[in-house]
């Protein structure tokens, strides 16, 4: 890696994970997938990226573009899938640039031929929902939400477990004791049972549904980096760090912290995986997002619901075993990168 200075041992971490070409490929795909959802609103949009009249730019996806704007007498919002109002671009010599998909996910098609739910055409390729919604469009703004929520669940979830985990195995004894009780109590709750009461006393939005989620998801990581820093607390760097009088906080952060770092972050293509995975089934059980919001749980409950439009469940389905196996590959390769007995084998050790 050119301008990067890699340690010797980040170097066979990150040989040994290459040479999982499943899982070193998966994350590309992934990334990728990813990178392209983030321009949904470029992808599939009810307005055109751009209109371009009367020698002016304007970008309806950004900015609010009005009938007066483009030459008519109305200052309202110009509905540029109107006849009246492409007639008034054309006039004034400009173009109009549209998506590839031509529907935002709530974007109602009025003007359908069949019934919803319409099966794959032209007009819409993967079909519509039972409100002629394409589902297309749901299926790139769904990937995007439950990628972002799942990112944002294990980022948080990873900051208070390795937290916990660290303050357990760090200070032991009473420390340990209490902490060890308090996680055990709190683990043998019914999660789903928890999240039933509380999305039915509060208005599921974004989120309520984060936080929910966030009370049962910090659990994963507290074992291992527990287990990490009661193993390294007693190292002989770590005594002599605490003998020259360097606090607490620091030797946790610069010495210790790293050897946890190791487990942490071969556990959190997992626990990104386990993140999905739980939107989805609350969305499918109607105790996830607000009613109309794109995701995949919403898309695979539309699928039950119209047995006779399989095109539905089957999107659903496959979009959801696609991204949960890329990033169980993904994990598969972390752990790989990660495991000793293989940095010894890169190493040349035999």
């Amino acid at each position: 890696m050119k301008g990067v200075k890699l340690s010797p041992l980040a170097r066979r971490r990150l040989a040994n994970f290459k040479a999982n070409r499943r899982g070193y490929y998966s994350m590309w795909i992934f990334l990728a997938l990813f990178f392209v959802s983030l321009f949904a609103e470029f992808i599939a949009n009810d307005k055109p990226i751009a209109v371009y009249a009367h020698g002016k730019l304007w970008f309806p996806v950004l900015e609010l573009v009005t009938e007066a704007d483009l030459g008519g007498e109305l200052p309202v919002e110009a509905d540029l899938a109107d006849p009246f109002v492409r007639q008034l671009v054309q006039e004034a010599g400009g173009w109009i640039l549209r998506p590839i998909v031509p529907y935002s996910y709530d974007t109602v098609d009025l003007y359908i031929e069949s019934a919803a739910p319409a099966p794959p055409s032209g007009r819409h390729w993967l079909g519509t929902d039972d409100s002629s919604k394409d589902t297309l469009a749901r299926l790139v703004y769904g990937f995007r939400m439950s990628v972002l929520f799942g990112v944002s669940l294990t980022i948080m979830a990873s900051v208070i477990g390795v937290t916990v985990g660290a303050l357990q195995g760090y200070f032991g004894g009473l420390v340990d004791l209490v902490g060890q009780r308090v996680v055990e109590i709190w683990a043998a709750m019914p999660p789903l049972l928890i999240l039933i009461i509380l999305a039915s006393i509060l208005e599921p939005n974004v989120v309520v549904l984060l936080f929910i989620l966030l009370l049962f998801s910090w659990m994963a990581l507290v074992g291992v980096v527990r287990a990490e820093f009661l193993r390294a607390r007693n190292f002989d760097f770590v005594r002599a760090a605490r003998a020259l009088g360097v606090s607490n906080l620091v030797i946790m952060r610069r010495h210790v912290l790293p050897n946890a770092m190791v487990a942490t972050l071969t556990f959190l293509p997992f626990i990104l995986s386990g993140a999905v995975t739980t939107l989805t089934a609350l969305d499918f059980l109607g105790l996830g997002l607000p009613a109309g919001s794109a995701s995949l749980g919403e898309l695979m409950a539309q699928g039950k619901n119209n047995l006779q439009s399989p095109w539905l469940g089957l999107t659903g389905f496959f979009t959801l075993a696609i991204l949960l196996t890329l990033l169980i590959f993904v994990g598969e390769a972390a752990r790989d990168a990660f495991d000793p007995r293989r940095t010894i084998k890169a190493a040349g050790v035999p």
